[in-house]
């Protein structure tokens, strides 16, 4: 087998995976960086060569290349930086792809990604933007006014293409009329946003509009805030991936604020205590775990993906937040008993897929997935 990367040479990603392969007897892959297929308009594969696609994240260079900022810490151009990765996803010519361009496209849409998870009857958190008829939202006014239609006093506003807490706002409103927000982005007295390590709150109506209104030409989507369980006295949720449609790894994570991010203040919590809580509140662990599953089976030309599970109130049920295609970056966690990656990181699991031939082989789909999403 002849495995290649399209990702960042120097990030830790490429790295692991690399590392997986080599472990598994196989030959190093091929390191197809990001930079190269956005300078040179794409790459070529051999069609028997094995091709799976990483972030392209964390690279200055290349952010400033699909995003256009000359700052990669401003939250502004995600609708720019999609329209680019597509591209640059759809100039990859040849191989065997373990991440189908149709389903990337769906999976870095909030809004068509809840569509299709809603329509296959996947828990989900209610959202009136979500799917072909969804709402469109193009400022604040519009965030009020679904608000109230919609009854939502406390609801999430996400970028649509955002990735890892960006431009995400948790917002609250009162009976009084009172409302604030707590986010990562950072508003400056210019009226520029940047994301920041620090989570803030905005109390002044005026600062969450000037937020809003300037995220929402990229593309905004709202979801009902859930009341998510606790451990700790902590906030908690939990990251599932599902490699070839099998729930093979999960860790919780809690923090004190609505986002759960490790990167913004959250911690991995206690998957053992969470089973146990699921368990007892009568929601059986293979059920919770069987959700996950649903929601990767929307996707099932993409080998690995990593499913955002919201446990309610009480552990008693689950709802999936998101579904991302890059998010099995979680070091040193092994996989679960009985999912057959047990003493397997994330990348030794999906290599070990590959090897049992049991991976989405589709070189040469030409059919749009999710028609209609």
């Amino acid at each position: 087998m002849r495995v290649a990367v399209v990702g960042n040479p120097e990030n830790r990603r490429v790295t692991l995976f690399a590392d997986a392969v080599r472990t598994a007897g196989l030959p190093a892959p091929r390191v197809v960086p990001w930079a190269r297929v956005l300078g040179e308009g794409g790459a070529d594969f051999a069609p028997e060569e094995t091709v799976r696609l990483d972030s392209p994240g964390e690279n200055a260079d290349v952010d400033r290349l699909l995003r256009g900022a000359e700052d990669p810490t401003r939250v502004e151009g995600s609708a720019r930086w999609h329209a680019a990765f597509l591209a640059a996803v759809r100039s990859l010519r040849g191989g065997i792809r373990l991440d189908d361009p149709d389903e990337l496209a769906v999976l870095f849409d909030k809004r068509r990604c809840h569509g299709v998870l809603s329509a296959a009857g996947v828990p989900v958190p209610y959202s009136p933007t979500s799917g072909p008829s969804g709402a469109p939202v193009r400022g604040w006014d519009d965030v009020r006014a679904l608000m109230r239609e919609h009854r939502m006093p406390r609801l999430f506003v996400k970028l649509a293409h955002g990735s890892s807490g960006s431009g995400v706002l948790a917002v609250e409103s009162a009976a009084s009329g009172r409302i604030r927000a707590t986010t990562s982005v950072e508003l400056t007295d210019g009226g520029a946003l940047f994301n920041s390590l620090k989570v803030r709150r905005y109390d002044r109506e005026r600062d969450i509009a000037a937020v809003v209104d300037a995220l929402a030409p990229d593309g905004l989507h709202l979801e009902r805030w859930l009341p998510k369980a606790s451990q700790g006295g902590r906030a908690a949720d939990l990251r599932v991936l599902v490699v070839d449609g099998r729930a093979t790894h999960a860790v919780v994570r809690t923090s004190a604020s609505p986002m759960t991010n490790l990167h913004l203040g959250g911690s991995r919590g206690d998957l053992a205590r969470a089973r146990q809580a699921f368990e007892e509140a009568g929601a059986p662990w293979a059920d919770v775990l069987e959700v996950c599953e649903r929601a990767a089976a929307c996707f099932p030309r993409t080998l690995c993906v990593g499913v955002d599970l919201l446990p309610a109130t009480g552990w008693r049920r689950a709802a999936v937040a998101e579904v991302n295609a890059f998010g099995d970056l979680l070091p040193r966690l092994t996989g679960l008993p009985g999912s057959g990656a047990e003493g397997l990181d994330t990348y030794a699991a999906q290599i070990a897929a590959l090897v049992r031939g049991r991976a989405p082989h589709h070189p040469h789909r030409t059919e749009p997935a999710h028609a209609g999403a």
